[in-house]
């Protein structure tokens, strides 16, 4: 069998075409005609041996076999990045600001910024702990470079994700699983403040399940919420990644809650192409995420 060897600049077509959500844009960002880059986008899926592309409206969106394509090509862009750098014995230097969700700020913070810092000290970074629309506003604004977030595909920002997570119910961990609903009460939802993602999945999924419910406790922030939840105030929505051992997700059936989506997790950014030491912070943050999420 002949062995495919893709192309890194096709790669990267590819992955700026995605992060700016137009290949028009990427044509311009990358310096090519719109011809040129349909040209790419038809060798990529030709190396491929699938299509990667399907309709979508007016426009294009990724195959199932796009988008494990699409995660390839950060992966192998960021260690081609990565043995450049390293080749040509660059020392980077320069400012990175960097926004993390509090679910990832207490395991991934310590460790990414630990890391990085040894491998480039000369890099200095500014690290903000927020919740996620805060997170997807400073990057729009250009007051953050990088934001780990939670993606709701409504924002429109250049993106590269990072994992589909799925959103749960959270209880109390010592609490023996019975019935929430019981078709008598509304269901106590402790939750964030609005704006919120997850609040709104729980509303909308209740509405559509004809499950009244009522929110019984409202934090501004996630140790607030988690002391809810453990208490037994009230049932949450969160995914697995950084759940303390004093809550645990529900099984939807046994509790009678309706089955809850999927989330995405994406790093945004403020520009498609970041900065050296942006884009080296970028790779070590979205390996690190990578490697949270899907250990159990």
């Amino acid at each position: 069998m002949r062995q495919t060897t893709f192309d890194m600049d096709v790669l990267r077509t590819f992955a700026t075409g995605m992060a700016l959500g137009n290949f028009a844009k990427a044509a311009d960002r990358l310096g090519r005609s719109t011809s040129a880059v349909s040209a790419q986008m038809k060798k990529l899926e030709e190396q491929a041996g699938t299509p990667i592309f399907r309709k979508a409206g007016r426009g294009l969106a990724l195959t199932e076999a796009g988008e494990t394509m699409l995660a390839y090509a950060h992966r192998l862009l960021d260690l081609n990045d990565e043995a450049a750098a390293a080749v040509r014995g660059v020392e980077l230097e320069g400012w990175v600001r960097l926004g993390l969700q509090e679910d990832f700020a207490e395991s991934l913070l310590p460790d990414v910024l630990g890391r990085f810092a040894r491998a480039h000290p000369k890099v200095r970074i500014e690290a903000r702990v927020a919740r996620n629309a805060e997170l997807v506003e400073r990057v729009g604004a250009g007051t953050l470079d990088l934001a780990l977030a939670w993606s709701d595909r409504a924002v429109i920002l250049p993106h590269q994700p990072i994992a589909e997570l799925p959103m749960c119910w959270i209880g109390a961990a010592s609490e023996i699983a019975a019935p929430i609903h019981d078709g008598n009460e509304p269901v106590p939802l402790a939750s964030l403040e609005a704006p919120c993602i997850m609040r709104a999945a729980a509303t909308k999924a209740l509405d559509a399940a004809g499950i009244s419910w009522r929110i019984a406790f409202v934090s501004p922030s996630l140790a607030g919420l988690w002391a809810a939840a453990a208490a037994g105030l009230g049932v949450t929505v969160r995914t697995p990644a950084g759940l303390p051992q004093k809550v645990k997700p529900l099984v939807a059936e046994e509790v009678g809650l309706p089955a809850l989506p999927q989330l995405g997790l994406s790093l945004f950014h403020a520009d498609a192409e970041l900065g050296s030491a942006a884009n080296w912070l970028g790779a070590t943050l979205r390996q690190a995420a990578r490697d949270f999420v899907t250990t159990p």
